[in-house]
């Protein structure tokens, strides 16, 4: 017997502007969410991730289409169904004028949690985001990396099923990602389902069961990373740099690789057998190369392109 999704998503639309300057940022979105994993939004800038995400919490209301989050729809009981979720902002939006245990009691009011039960979860919620030291510090005197684990603590005042994270480790250095992940992974171990929107390819790989790549609103594809890659991209990629890379690429690329792009100085390579290319290359002056399998960076630069989004 099938699982009930914890959050269904179908045929949804959305557009902003009046008229002629009427703009659809979601088009026809469908997906769903299975119980205790993670499931991502990858999209380029303006594919509508975001919207989708304030849609399904009932912040923004559809023109059309169905939401169910916790088996409740979305706007009309969304309030009910917010009781049961957890939310990760893109920017984390902690009350400066109260302590690190503070922010945690006074968040927990708004699900109507007790000080007295919070009394008993906070040392739980501070030693999960590491931060018990830190349990009188002011949020003027955290790091960014700090703060961020504060918001994902704090996202779990009410044992939520369902977390919701708009690219949560986005300006954080590579400790901190690490750590944030590390959190992110005991959180599905422990069973909880996270719908995750993020630009970090390698984190969409690490943490993601299944995601959906997004562009101008509509899905362009969906399922676990290791079968996109199979499905749409060749095994291998050669990245070769320098100032001769693209004169190499026009007398060797083209005839030995299924696809080649390029990207500034550096010409990329797409084939399932790179023994040749690999070749042509051992002996050319003025190139530097590596030699990779391919990944979900390669994925999603197929499917929504290389020119800049803004």
């Amino acid at each position: 017997m099938t699982e009930p999704s914890i959050l269904s998503v179908s045929k949804l639309h959305k557009a902003f502007g009046a008229g002629a300057q009427r703009v659809a940022i979601i088009n026809d979105l469908s997906f769903a969410l299975r119980p205790g994993e993670c499931y991502g939004l990858l999209g380029p800038n303006g594919a509508g991730k975001t919207t989708t995400l304030r849609l399904c919490l009932g912040l923004a209301t559809a023109d059309s289409g169905e939401i169910r989050l916790g088996g409740k729809a979305i706007p009309d009981h969304a309030r009910a169904a917010r009781m049961r979720v957890g939310v990760v902002p893109q920017a984390d939006n902690l009350d400066p004028d109260f302590t690190v245990q503070e922010n945690l009691l006074v968040f927990a009011r708004y699900f109507g949690i007790s000080d007295a039960t919070m009394a008993q979860r906070i040392p739980e919620l501070l030693e999960f985001a590491n931060l018990t030291a830190k349990k009188d510090a002011r949020i003027a005197e955290l790091s960014g990396g700090m703060k961020r684990r504060l918001t994902l603590a704090r996202a779990l005042v009410n044992d939520p099923d369902l977390i919701f994270m708009d690219e949560p480790t986005t300006g954080l250095d590579p400790q901190a990602r690490h750590m944030i992940w590390e959190r992110l992974k005991n959180l599905l171990a422990r069973g909880k389902t996270i719908l995750l929107t993020t630009h970090f390819m390698d984190e969409a790989e690490r943490l993601c069961d299944r995601l959906a790549v997004i562009d101008h609103g509509k899905m362009i594809a969906e399922g676990s990373p290791q079968d996109l890659i199979a499905q749409h991209i060749e095994a291998e990629v050669l990245e070769i740099y320098g100032e001769n890379a693209r004169s190499w690429a026009e007398q060797h690329g083209r005839s030995h690789a299924s696809r080649v792009e390029y990207s500034g100085e550096t010409v990329f390579c797409y084939t399932n057998d790179a023994q040749a290319l690999l070749a042509t290359l051992q002996h050319v002056q003025g190139v530097r190369y590596m030699h990779r399998p391919a990944n979900l960076e390669d994925l999603f630069l197929k499917l929504t392109g290389r020119e800049m989004r803004d």
